[in-house]
């Protein structure tokens, strides 16, 4: 065997109590599993007083393009991810033509940034898998975005499909699904795949159910009106047969304080009626997305200029500002804003960086100004590629959703900016270090088996998820007593305690705490 790992104490992702065991690796593959310890290899890791379990698996990762730019992935390898689930939230960079990925790439530059001199080589689903599997430190499962699918067959328009056009949309995720990806997602809180009825998404996820994928949505409200939201997404997938799995699922905003069992009342009776259902969370009380997602739908019809010019004449300004604060936009979830809560952590010209980690009101109230027009005027100047924390979290509420059994981890992460959310680099340890050794929120096992073995059955990995013989080599090696979460909002780009060794397909990423360059990741292809 080229690797054993003497001595650990094994989570192996059943939720199972733990059992100590030498673990031998063979190439990219577990070769052997001996609980009398006596197995040989050529390197041995001592693994006395660690724990190893399966690699983390990120259900809801905002890599898309940032895996591609910096292919070792050090935030995501450092905390002990092997996989993660991209095409998130309904927009991302394929399946696209030339049109629509010049706007995307405007759209989320506060997701991804929109680096220089870099080739965008695809168009297709099939190849941007094909340029993963180029070289990336972690393995990758795609989901086909609705949003962008929508801006390729219809545009920016606020209305419902047409027959011919429900046909492109439905032969285009068919394709992405084809071609490999595992399901669909949306972004129903994000223009323009919110501009999608129900009737819209049961036909698209027709297709999904068909080919044995699942369906992924940030549904239309994680404020006023979350539970109707939720129920939603329940009715798309009972009445197309899809597989239902809810992104980022959290109950947000003072209105929701203390409401978690709701939605988990709701998932408990469709999973009796047989409705295929599970979810994920990150461990944090902030979200994070780009600034211009609290615009209200409408404003943001027609693409990224026609938002801007909106923006810069004044009765619509001021029609906008009453829909944020008096109303409540669908962009801020139907909750009016409290600009004290939204916190600008990234933008791209230089001459707004004072505005970093500071609340919009703060911010305003320095330079003597209505929030309101702080916050258009900045969107106008950044060309809306501007991004920022929400600090809206309820902590009952993401102690309540954890313990469930439905629930996987996803930090939700992004990578860029000034500031990013500390979930990007921090998400799995805190599970580890905040949730089970210091409030007991989890047991161990458990919680390595929400962050692992459950989401490979979501994501239907047959050979990934557990520590089993002949299973891929995705594994972490951690120490339950040191390992915590070292990134905050004030330095969220800290890698890791506690965490010594992650395998990835067999070949180690981190080598005793250090990031090794390897990159034997690649695409994990969905087969109908």
């Amino acid at each position: 065997m080229d690797i054993v790992f003497r001595g650990a104490k094994v989570a192996d992702g059943t939720g199972a109590p733990a059992f100590y065991a030498d673990v031998g690796i063979t190439g990219d593959r577990i070769a052997a599993i001996d609980r009398h310890r006596g197995l040989a290899g050529g390197r041995i890791i001592d693994a006395a007083g660690l724990v190893l379990a399966p690699g983390f698996i990120d259900m809801h990762a905002h890599s898309d393009l940032q895996v591609l730019a910096h292919p070792d992935h050090i935030a995501k390898i450092s905390q002990g991810v092997t996989c993660e689930v991209l095409g998130q939230d309904g927009l991302s960079y394929a399946p696209v033509n030339d049109a629509v990925l010049s706007t995307l790439r405007g759209q989320l530059a506060g997701w991804n940034d929109d680096p220089a001199d870099f080739e965008w080589n695809w168009r297709s689903v099939g190849e941007y898998l094909d340029r993963l599997d180029a070289g990336i430190a972690v393995n990758a499962v795609y989901l086909v975005p609705q949003g962008t699918v929508r801006m390729l067959c219809l545009g920016w328009e606020d209305r419902p499909a047409t027959a011919s056009e429900l046909d492109a949309m439905r032969a285009a995720v068919a394709e992405g699904m084809a071609q490999g990806a595992a399901g669909l997602s949306s972004g129903l809180t994000y223009t323009p795949g919110m501009y999608a009825d129900t009737e819209e998404l049961v036909a698209l996820c027709r297709v999904v159910a068909e080919r044995g994928g699942f369906y992924s949505p940030h549904h239309r409200s994680y404020g006023a009106g979350a539970v109707e939201a939720y129920a939603e997404m329940i009715d798309v997938s009972r009445r197309s047969g899809c597989a239902l799995h809810f992104a980022h699922a959290t109950m947000n905003f003072p209105v929701n304080a203390g409401r978690a069992g709701e939605l988990l009342s709701l998932v408990d009776r469709a999973c009796g009626d047989g409705v295929d259902i599970t979810l994920d969370t990150y461990p944090y009380l902030a979200g994070a997305t780009y600034l211009s997602a609290l615009l209200p739908s409408w404003a943001s019809e027609g693409g990224p200029e026609a938002t801007i010019q909106r923006l810069q004449d004044a009765p619509t300004r001021a029609r906008i500002q009453r829909e944020l604060e008096e109303t409540g936009s669908d962009g801020c979830h139907g909750v009016p804003v409290d600009w004290r809560t939204i916190e600008v952590n990234g933008v791209r010209r230089a001459h707004n960086a004072h505005l970093v980690g500071r609340s919009v009101a703060d911010a305003a109230s320095s330079a003597g100004r209505p929030p309101a027009d702080l916050y258009f005027d900045v969107l106008c100047d950044e060309r809306l590629g501007t991004s920022c924390l929400m600090h809206v979290g309820n902590e009952e509420n993401v102690r309540t959703i954890m313990r469930h059994p439905a629930h996987t981890g996803g930090s939700d992460g992004l990578l860029v900016g000034d500031r990013p959310h500390p979930r990007a680099w921090g998400t799995f340890p805190r599970y580890l270090s905040h949730y089970v050794r210091e409030l007991g929120v989890l047991e161990l096992e458990e919680c390595v088996a929400h962050l692992t073995g459950r989401a490979a059955r979501r994501l239907r990995l047959s050979d990934r998820g557990h520590i089993r013989e002949g299973y891929a080599a995705d594994l972490v090696l951690f120490d339950p007593n040191e390992v915590a979460d070292r990134a905050t909002f004030d330095e969220p780009r800290q890698r890791a305690a506690g965490i010594p060794y992650v395998l990835v397909n067999g070949v180690p990423v981190i080598d005793q705490g250090r990031p090794t360059g390897a990159l034997p990741g690649h695409s994990l292809r969905h087969s109908p």
